[in-house]
């Protein structure tokens, strides 16, 4: 069984900045690409940006530049630095992981239980 567990939620004035974290555990072997979407209320979960087990990066255009994904492939964590947030970027954050466990020889994927970030105007 694998787990997704997001931290670091919360309230932040516009401007501020937040930085959430997922750790995931389990009878994990590798995980491949790590992402992180988010759901606003009333809107479809949509992708923020996701993170290669190599590192490479890729971002949604609104978040560019303002926000970093990074990920410590030791711990199994991926990391989601938010600088300049707007009340725009309010909203649940989950985080995604395809993972290989020793149960299957097919990755899988998985998701965190989701975190709220809520941007004050």
């Amino acid at each position: 069984q694998v787990q997704l567990v997001e931290s670091g939620g919360g309230l932040v004035q516009a401007g501020g900045s937040l930085r959430l974290s997922c750790a995931a555990s389990g009878r994990i072997k590798s995980i491949n690409a790590m992402a992180w979407y988010r759901q606003a209320p009333g809107k479809q979960r949509e992708l923020v940006g996701s993170i290669t087990s190599s590192g490479t990066t890729n971002y949604k255009d609104s978040v560019k530049g303002r926000f970093t994904i990074s990920r410590d492939n030791a711990k199994n964590t991926v990391h989601l630095q938010m600088n300049s947030l707007k009340f725009e970027d309010t909203a649940v954050y989950y985080c995604n992981a395809n993972i290989l466990t020793y149960s299957s020889p097919w990755s899988s994927s998985y998701w965190g239980q989701g975190t709220q970030v809520t941007v004050s105007s």
